[in-house]
């Protein structure tokens, strides 16, 4: 039930990564321990150094004021020091003294910072008011069911305090900079650190702008501007050339942008600063430009080997590792803390990098990780004597705590594990502090997903968890979480949330949220080698499945990384499905419900065309060709199916991406640029068959693939090669895509989609089977008709 908890560590500033140490590195539990004797100190220089009271005050009367203005004066915010709540992190509501006037605020909420009065908010709001918050791309926020001024529902007479059984809940991943925050300005941001501090976020990364933290660093070691351009990744790419895994690609990167982006972190940091964050900031993991070796010829520089980049090229792949033993790491490793405290003002002292993210060790030898880890902890405590590392992984006796990595590479799906996302938690801090010595302690809980803007339901339940002391009554919370996401309660939509809880948010078989449905995946079927007209179906699947159709078979399995995968029972789904368009009369309205049902439904097609594939292909091996020309057309139509859906609703749509992009440059040649990478980063990555489109998301806008599948029909071509002769044009184009579902109208246009589904007689479909699909894809095609 743990499985989809990821880890991070907090490393002390006193710890020392020493061979000993190394020798638990495989062994150990997936959680976060930390000495009392670390914690204690760690968490009074925080306090100590976190904004006035009245800055956090005035940030969290911000956050209300761009939330639900109508509410400004209904609610009264305090900042109130940890001993009114026992030494811990809380937030206290309860009516304010003045209620019973006219002119006062009805709603007193105090918190330890301002991070806490927000989660209060948001917690009265859930809990009293019936309201829902989201990203808006997943329907944004359901304010409705929030009474008038005046009304707003009273607590019990003594309040209700919430205390965080651990001290910080963590956000982000190195990668999320990317698949999701690459094209994001202040006002996106803004909206984020907001939903952060509502959701009690309180330790994110922060890694926005470090390249020109860099520049300015190694420009005091001789390293020109030029010779950067070959080491910074491109806009899209940027978090795998600061893991070490690419260089240049998608490059370089303009000094505009540079300066943009450390403007725009400036602007992120101070935010979170008044709102009482700890910032994580970036660190030098010994990742150097080629041309440091120039520079200083004695240098101990190794290549490490490839990543996944355009047949081996060395023009971006095979990126140079500074050596541990080297003078220069420590060195560079310090002057990187000290540029960043000089640019910001301040520093959280919480820093991170990650050695060898995918890539392998020059040398396998456990004493040379050991002296890799403490060097890199030498530099940071170099310029920083309040240092603590936080990484990403599995070690033993270091800071660390139990998280959730649930999305991987941006991929749209929906999926979850629900029930140990309501437990995991709370067993994981009893467990841990049961086992190991009594001075070692939790001290935090956190989301670490690739992607941000999918699957509401399980972050709002995730970040929950950072104030739940016991395991949650899943069933009961879902029940709620379906009145506060469409602001009624509805029977028909509680029963399908009851029924996506028990399938599609009850992964329990060891699939991870890869997905890897046909319909967004990369082709890697050859036709021409599928000639063996005697193979009879049964056999299909064992004789054609490994060798052929790596991503086409379908089966339970325990690791479908690489295998479009279904746990749940289709049929139950469909079930869900139509009870979701039988209530578009009632909810169509609804932002929240809109989105949704969109979303289910996108799952459903894309599961379909799993199936739908297969059939080509078996047909094709059988030697029907009269049957694959048929299913083929259903395919393309199927696709165009999705388009069609994808295109109703904003947080479909693939114009945002591209515009967005766009948006930030300063000329015709970064607007071609940055479109190039926005559009290379969600399709092909890089232009060759040997990589698969791994992040081909389900957007609007996906007729290329379309294209690409009639072109090579079984051809004298593979379907691979085909893809690349045309999505290398599209990575290319200028066109500019939808940026609103619907032309705008998007209300009218779902709801009175619905309403026709909805109001049309459903003809019973045989369960358990492909005809379940079918009919979703006939309601699809008849009321696009009508529309």
């Amino acid at each position: 039930m743990k499985r989809n908890l990821h880890s991070i560590q907090l490393w002390p500033a006193k710890f020392v990564f020493t061979p000993s140490t190394y020798s638990h590195y495989k062994a150990t539990s997936n959680s976060w321990t930390l000495g009392v004797n670390y914690v204690l100190p760690l968490v009074e220089i925080q306090e100590r150094e976190r904004a006035p009271s009245s800055v956090q005050l005035a940030a969290a009367y911000g956050v209300l004021n761009r939330l639900i203005p109508s509410h400004f004066s209904s609610f009264e915010f305090h900042v109130i020091p940890k001993e009114h709540c026992g030494g811990e992190f809380c937030f206290h509501i309860s009516n304010h003294p003045g209620s019973d006037r006219h002119d006062s605020p009805e709603i007193l909420i105090s918190g330890t910072t301002a991070v806490e009065i927000l989660s209060g908010l948001h917690w009265y709001l859930k809990y009293w008011c019936g309201a829902h918050i989201s990203w808006s791309k997943t329907g944004g926020a359901q304010l409705a069911s929030v009474p008038i001024p005046g009304s707003l529902p009273p607590v019990q007479d003594a309040g209700v305090v919430v205390r965080r059984p651990v001290p910080w809940s963590y956000y982000q991943n190195a990668v999320t900079s990317s698949y999701t925050f690459a094209w994001w300005d202040w006002e996106r941001w803004e909206k984020e650190i907001d939903w952060m501090a509502l959701q009690g976020i309180n330790l994110p990364m922060a890694f926005t702008g470090q390249e020109a933290i860099w520049q300015k660093v190694f420009k005091n070691f001789n390293i020109s501007k030029s010779h950067l351009d070959d080491f910074f990744g491109g806009p899209a790419f940027l978090a795998w050339s600061r893991m070490g895994n690419l260089h240049r690609w998608g490059g370089p990167l303009p000094q505009s942008w540079l300066d943009q982006q450390l403007i725009l972190q400036k602007k992120i940091l101070a935010r979170m600063h008044e709102y009482g964050m700890t910032p994580v900031l970036p660190a030098f993991s010994g990742n150097v430009p080629a041309a440091l070796k120039r520079v200083f010829p004695s240098a101990k520089i190794s290549r490490l080997g490839n990543w996944f980049t355009v047949n081996s090229d060395p023009s971006w792949c095979c990126t140079y590792l500074l050596d541990a033993t080297d003078p220069l790491f420590v060195e560079i490793g310090k002057a990187f803390i000290e540029q960043q405290l000089k640019e910001y003002g301040r520093s959280s002292h919480i820093y991170n990098c990650d050695t060898f993210d995918e890539n392998t060790p020059p040398v396998d030898d456990p004493e040379y990780i050991s002296s890799l880890g403490a060097t890199i902890f030498e530099g940071m405590r170099s310029g920083d004597r309040d240092a603590v590392w936080l990484m990403q992984a599995l070690l033993h006796s270091v800071p660390l705590g139990r998280c959730m990595l649930h999305n991987f590479a941006g991929n749209t799906e929906m999926y979850g594990v629900l029930d140990a996302v309501g437990s995991g938690p709370v067993e994981a801090r009893i467990s841990d502090n049961s086992t190991m010595a009594s001075l070692i302690v939790l001290v935090g809980v956190g989301m670490s997903m690739e992607g941000i803007e999918q699957n509401p339901v399980v972050y709002d339940f995730m970040s929950e968890m950072a104030f739940q002391h016991s395991p949650v009554d899943v069933k009961a919370w879902i029940d709620l979480y379906s009145r506060r996401r469409y602001g009624r309660f509805f029977q028909p939509m509680q029963d399908a949330w009851n029924i996506l809880y028990h399938t599609i948010y009850n992964c329990t078989d060891g699939a991870y949220d890869k997905n890897r449905d046909v319909i967004v995946a990369f082709p890697d079927v050859d036709p021409r080698s599928i000639s063996t007209p005697q193979i009879v179906l049964n056999d299909i699947h064992e004789q054609y499945g490994k060798q052929y159709l790596t991503r086409a078979v379908l089966e339970e399995t325990n690791d479908s990384y690489d295998k479009p995968h279904i746990w749940y029972s289709i049929s139950e789904v469909i079930h869900a499905l139509k009870l979701f368009l039988g209530s578009g009369n009632q909810l169509s309205d609804s932002s929240t419900y809109r989105y949704d049902l969109i979303d289910l439904t996108r799952q459903a097609l894309a599961k379909y065309a799993n199936e739908l594939f297969l059939d080509v292909i078996q047909s094709y091996g059988l030697g029907n060709l009269h049957t694959v020309t048929h299913l083929s057309q259903k395919f393309l139509g199927l696709v165009e199916d999705m388009d069609m859906l994808l295109g109703c609703h904003d947080g479909f749509l693939l114009g945002p991406w591209i515009e967005s992009a766009k948006k930030l440059a300063q000329d015709e040649d970064q607007e071609r640029q940055f479109e190039w990478n926005a559009r290379t980063q969600i399709t092909m990555w890089f232009d060759n068959t040997e990589v698969e489109a791994s992040l081909l998301r389900d957007y609007e806008e996906i007729k290329q693939k379309k294209d690409m599948e009639r072109k090579s029909a079984y051809e004298n071509s593979t379907w691979a090669d085909q893809w690349d002769y045309n999505t290398e044009p599209y990575t290319k184009e200028t066109k500019k895509g939808s940026s609103l579902g619907g032309g705008g109208g998007v209300a009218k246009k779902v709801g009175d989609k619905t309403k026709a589904v909805a109001s049309t007689s459903m003809k019973k479909v045989k369960e358990g089977t492909s005809s379940g699909f079918q009919w979703i894809k006939d309601k699809c095609q008849k009321t696009a008709q009508k529309n």
